[in-house]
């Protein structure tokens, strides 16, 4: 498989650049974007998977990432967030349902189940495909929010695929909060045991583990942190099931890319050290 390059632009002596390919698993054009370093040899990729709303060019544009990469043989790639150019039916009514808000999971109700296949778009052709162009030693991922969530669920779910996981203001406990509620309910439908292998919580619990410390940051000053994100949640569950975890929670900062942008260099150091 193989994509196509939209555009690019130099930066930081290396390449910010936005592509296009044809995905068998959500049977739409998707796209995503990446940072590739000036290097001989591309040692590392990170996965980055932003949150409810973002497209593929959200982190790349604002979180300042190719300062703390321009040095390194690491490269990130973002892909979108959902499918795109469908009508399904409620695809396109909220923020936090369907289009913008595929929610890394492989969705199992009518009309979704054909297309909102992220986490099989994500693990199964996303990274095979840049294995084969860019041939890294090893991949992390990371994410923001929604995203955030999706880092901790693939993550913990392929420990061995992942050298580290990270994660900026995740929603760790989506079965538990109105975010999760709504996003599990349509694409997964009523089955609440279902729900449980997309929550990190969960996943936690029932035995998954990854090897290293994951690396969790998290805003006080954060409109959804008490309501939607649910943190001390995965804290208290990683303590009683020995996954290491260190949550720096960072006084007066918010859920916004200004947050990502002032920490994001500790979460490179973390992802490919």
């Amino acid at each position: 498989m193989s994509f196509e390059k939209i555009k690019s632009h130099k930066s930081f002596e290396g390449e910010t650049a936005f592509c296009l390919h044809s995905s068998s698993v959500t049977k739409t054009d998707m796209k995503f974007s990446y940072f590739k370093p000036k290097t001989d040899k591309i040692e590392n990729i990170i996965i980055w998977l932003s949150g409810l709303t973002c497209t593929e060019e959200n982190f790349i544009t604002k979180a300042g990432a190719q300062l703390h990469l321009a040095n390194t043989n690491t490269m990130i790639v973002c892909p979108d967030t959902s499918p795109r150019g469908l009508d399904l039916p409620g695809e396109h009514d909220s923020y936090d349902f369907g289009s913008g808000a595929g929610f890394y999971l492989n969705a199992t109700t009518e009309g979704y189940k054909d297309h909102y296949n992220m986490y099989d778009y994500i693990v199964s052709e996303l990274i095979p495909m840049l294995k084969d162009e860019f041939k890294p030693e090893n991949f992390s991922i990371t994410g923001h929010s929604m995203g955030g969530h999706g880092a901790l669920v693939i993550g913990l779910r392929n420990p061995d695929l992942f050298k580290a996981i990270s994660a900026f203001s995740p929603i760790v406990n989506p079965t538990a909060v109105a975010w999760g509620e709504k996003a599990l309910t349509g694409y997964l439908g009523d089955d609440r045991e279902a729900w449980k292998a997309y929550d990190a919580c969960e996943l936690v619990k029932s035995g998954k583990r990854h090897v290293k410390k994951i690396l969790i940051e998290q805003g006080l000053a954060d409109e959804f942190f008490e309501g939607q994100l649910k943190t001390k949640n995965f804290e208290d569950v990683c303590t009683d099931n020995n996954q290491d975890l260190q949550v720096n929670y960072r006084e007066g900062y918010d859920h916004s890319y200004y947050f990502i942008a002032s920490f994001i260099g500790d979460h490179i150091k973390h992802l490919i050290s």
